[in-house]
């Protein structure tokens, strides 16, 4: 099957054939005639079968015909990231290049000045992130009541970055006959009820079987010690014929300290995560897409929906925490028929969730032996946990004087241990008694509770009258 078969437009078939697309996917043949006859759909299928063209397409000849007004787009594609709802906008720059259809982009991270002025002009399509289209809804600065179309991209990763609230809200402003397409790569119940609330007797379409590995992956778990990693990661780096890579990390403050590593190893690499502002990260993504870096060091913002092509490895420095979110991330590579190899370090710890990861596949990862560092290269990390052992010894020396603590075991405080010297100064109150110093009104030698007269209440008993 070929793209001029499936109705699409003189000047959308001229556009792909530029961009050097003739056949669909298997999810874009399917998908594509169900949009074109205005019906609801939902469709599952994995990370890298082109879901994106199969409601962009589509959309730019529903929406050819028509005219926008201020403030209230025609329609509405919702992502769950920033750089997949940029994505997005790209795709409809590059395949409506010869449509006159409007579009604004509403992501966070960057001035809300621009996309009011271009909501203002009026948008065909308006592509946003949930929050930062709330931000503007609840500042009164968009209407949603001329929606005719709305898309919900990457459900089930909605669903993880605690959206699918929003996205019910946000499709109660909108009208009640519209045309609504769900994508996602899993249909969890969350979804499946999300679904069955919002859409209208849907066309259910599946082209693969929910979180599949891509066949064109080669995948392998290695055994590592977590002092290892970043040396094996080095070395992996320089014996495989990698011409880039994407290495996924658990938490951004890793990915910030081995893209620093890899730096300072004389690497070409470059880093993405939350806490990096929107240009940014753009800049960055453009410097791996040109090929000016060839190690992404990311966080999971770029597991989803990224297409760089021809990223040849993939490397999980930290095992996933959740087995769809492998799924995703390995799919950065062997996009679009090509080959691409996928290696997850694995300690220790990480053995239960590579469980998951295996038993949602269906089948075993070929595990390697544990890697050892090339001799000479070591973790930079390693001196530093090194130093802290001294301390040790200096623990063990204070554990005779836990005899004394033995007989208040209730009051285990450490302000109990500052209050065992004080005997020590019980001991020097005989130098005082040595010589006794008279008190006024008869008060007892020695006694220091009061050092001025006696009241009178109090003399009755001291030898006063």
């Amino acid at each position: 099957m070929r793209f001029a078969d499936i109705g699409l437009s003189d000047e959308l078939l001229r556009a792909l054939g530029e961009a050097g697309y003739d056949e669909p996917t298997p999810i874009q043949a399917a998908a594509i005639p169900q949009v074109q006859m205005m019906r609801d759909i939902i469709a599952i299928a994995q990370t890298g079968t082109g879901k994106t063209a199969s409601f962009v397409l589509p959309m730019i000849d529903v929406l050819a015909n028509g005219r926008a007004r201020a403030r209230m787009p025609r329609s509405l594609i919702l992502e769950p990231t920033r750089e997949l709802a940029a994505q997005v906008a790209e795709n409809f720059e590059k395949y409506g290049k010869y449509h006159k259809l409007s579009m604004a982009l509403l992501i966070g991270g960057v001035q809300m000045g621009d996309q009011v002025k271009a909501l203002e002009k009026g948008v065909d399509v308006l592509i946003a992130t949930p929050g930062r289209l709330m931000d503007l809804f609840e500042r009164g600065k968009i209407l949603l009541t001329g929606c005719e179309m709305l898309v919900i991209d990457e459900a089930d990763r909605m669903l993880d970055m605690g959206f699918i609230p929003d996205i019910e809200h946000i499709c109660t402003k909108l009208p009640a006959t519209r045309q609504t397409l769900l994508f996602s790569a899993t249909m969890p119940p969350p979804i499946k009820k999300l679904a069955d609330k919002f859409l209208s007797n849907p066309k259910y379409i599946e082209v693969a079987r929910p979180a599949t590995a891509n066949i064109n992956i080669e995948q392998f778990l290695v055994n590592v010690s977590p002092m290892k990693k970043r040396d094996v990661l080095r070395d992996l780096l320089r014996t495989e014929d990698v011409s880039n890579a994407i290495i996924f990390c658990n938490r951004k403050t890793t990915v910030r300290e081995l893209n620093t590593s890899l730096q300072r190893h004389g690497m070409r690499s470059g880093e993405i995560h939350g806490d990096i502002d929107q240009a940014t990260r753009q800049k960055q993504l453009e410097a791996f897409k040109n090929g000016d870096i060839n190690l992404l060091v990311a966080s999971d913002v770029a597991a989803r929906g990224l297409d760089v092509k021809g990223v040849s490895h993939v490397f999980n420095f930290d095992a996933p925490w959740h087995p769809d979110d492998y799924i995703h991330r390995i799919g950065r590579t062997g996009r679009a028929g090509a080959k691409g190899k996928a290696f997850t370090f694995v300690t220790k710890a990480d053995e239960e969730a590579i469980e998951g990861i295996e038993k949602l596949i269906g089948n075993k990862i070929e595990r390697l032996g544990k890697i050892e560092a090339p001799s000479g290269d070591t973790e930079e990390r390693a001196p530093a946990k090194r130093g802290r052992k001294p301390a040790e010894p200096k623990a063990k020396a204070e554990r005779p004087e836990a005899p004394a603590e033995a007989e208040a075991p209730s009051s285990p405080k450490p302000a109990r241990e500052k209050a065992a010297p004080k005997p020590a100064r019980e001991k020097a109150a005989p130098k005082a008694e040595a010589e006794p110093a008279a008190k006024p009104n008869g008060t007892p030698a020695g006694d220091d509770r009061w050092n001025g007269p006696m009241p009178g209440f109090l003399s009755v008993g001291f030898g006063t009258s």
